[in-house]
């Protein structure tokens, strides 16, 4: 049955279109899934990496940076539904403030920095087939966006769903749709060769690669950066930032006792009884911000080689096919992890980088800690902590507060005043009034919710 899987959705796979090299990719990563295979690293193979160049102590020549970055290209990985907020579109398009999205705030980034070093500096998403549509109506008010000869999208390629009983391309007439998934942000690189991008951004003269996630605001292109990973002649470098509380997921890069390799461990390839050890700060005191810098020969050379099958470890990631419904067929996506590719690369290297760098929403938690004065945009249009701050308030919300919709119909009036606040808790489902202000650190209880915090209201 495992072979017939495999030919079915190669079959599917041609049907709609997918090019040859996501294919092949495809069939490596489910030869790998029918081995039994589960991408789980052991601890004890493992060494933690701890000592690491920092880049507040770099003193980069300016005209250096400038070179470096004339000759990077940036992509933003833009696939994502943010279903699990309850979105059925880009997530990119939640606003940060009331009249910018994160799609505004990364065209203005990328605007502000041609303007100011006088480079062209492309900027490319990654989208999938579900986000596609809406990302470029929504840049479509950015007509400078775009760099001659170079589009402003991609396409992630798609995969399908395999049941999780026999491995073969699950059927869903209801809403055949849901029969696809994208096959995690490791695609990226079959994607850039499949495509032809690699080639074109190669005959066009540039060098570099710079690729973060869309809903990591704080993953803007740094010409320190660029000057410093020219100038290290490394194949790929990764941005890696200490562990705070609030970092209780997320991959973590590693080196591999047998040969010293640099490799990420993502947390769904850690086993279960190493997961405590895998978070604790004294031991790996870095988290992997999924920022990552490219020299675009060096992919072009590997992929060329291997007809566009990186071949990373695959994430078996188990859930059902409707994700609305958790009565319907449980599936297999087979995914990878883009930082993954670390371990391709003998010599790859990686850099501390300040906490601001690393700025994601995954949760309606993160979403109104970036829509609270707790974060200002600077006139460079960086996102940054209020100047009062040191840190980011940690938020709990309740999950009365999970989905978008939910969210914002309990904050009507947007965020509470968050710059004078440690943490927040909030349990059950209070709606919160205009001007509330919270300050050090306040639980608001279920008792007596679902209820109403007055306007005006000083949490304490």
């Amino acid at each position: 049955m495992v072979v017939d899987g495999l030919e079915q959705s190669r079959a599917l796979m041609q049907k709609a279109g997918v090019g040859s090299a996501a294919i092949a990719a495809f069939a490596h990563s489910y030869r790998q899934l029918a081995r039994g295979e589960t991408g789980l690293l052991r601890e004890d193979d493992l060494e933690p990496v701890i000592d690491l160049p920092r880049l507040d102590d770099l003193d980069i020549d300016p005209e250096l940076a400038r070179t470096a970055l004339a000759a990077t290209v940036v992509v933003k990985l833009n696939g994502g539904l943010g279903t699990s907020m309850g979105m059925d579109r880009a997530k990119s398009l939640l606003p940060v403030r009331p009249d910018r999205t994160f799609l505004d705030i990364i065209a203005e980034q990328v605007l502000e920095l041609r303007h100011r070093f006088a480079v062209p500096l492309p900027i490319t998403f990654m989208n999938s087939f579900r986000t596609s549509a809406d990302t470029m109506r929504a840049l479509a008010r950015y007509p400078d966006l775009a760099v001659d000869g170079i589009p402003l999208e991609f396409r992630q390629n798609r995969e399908p769903k395999l049941r999780a009983d026999d491995l073969t391309p699950v059927h869903w007439p209801a809403d055949p749709d849901l029969e696809w998934c994208p096959p995690g942000h490791g695609d990226i690189y079959t994607a850039l060769y499949g495509s032809g991008l690699l080639h074109l951004l190669l005959d066009q003269g540039f060098r570099y690669l710079f690729v973060s996630n869309a809903d990591n605001l704080g993953a803007r292109p740094d010409p320190r950066l660029a000057a410093w990973f020219a100038g290290s002649g490394a194949p790929y470098a990764a941005e890696l930032s200490r562990k705070t509380d609030a970092d209780r997921k997320g991959g973590q890069l590693v080196r591999r006792r047998s040969d010293g390799q640099l490799i990420q461990r993502e947390t769904a390839q850690t086993r279960p009884e190493d997961l405590a050890v895998s978070l604790d700060a004294t031991r790996h005191p870095f988290f992997h911000t999924n920022n990552l810098w490219m020299d675009l020969r060096a992919l072009d050379q590997t992929l060329r080689r291997s007809d566009g099958v990186m071949g990373l470890p695959i994430i078996r990631n188990v859930k059902t096919v409707d994700p609305t419904d958790p009565t319907s067929p449980e599936v297999i996506q087979i995914e990878t992890a883009m930082g993954a590719a670390v371990g391709v690369f003998p010599g790859a290297v990686a850099i501390e980088v300040p906490r601001d760098r690393f700025l994601p929403v995954k949760t309606t938690s993160d979403l109104l800690v970036l829509r609270s004065d707790a974060y200002r945009i600077t006139e460079d249009i960086e996102l940054r902590l209020a100047e009062s701050r040191t840190s980011a308030p940690l938020v709990d919300l309740d999950p009365a507060y999970k989905l978008v919709g939910d969210f914002d119909r309990l904050f009507p009036h947007g965020a509470p005043s968050l710059v004078s606040c440690d943490r927040l808790a909030v349990h059950g489902a209070w709606t919160f009034g205009r001007d509330v202000i919270v300050r050090g650190s306040v639980t608001v209880p279920a008792d007596h919710a679902p209820g109403t915090i007055a306007d005006g209201t000083i949490l304490q």
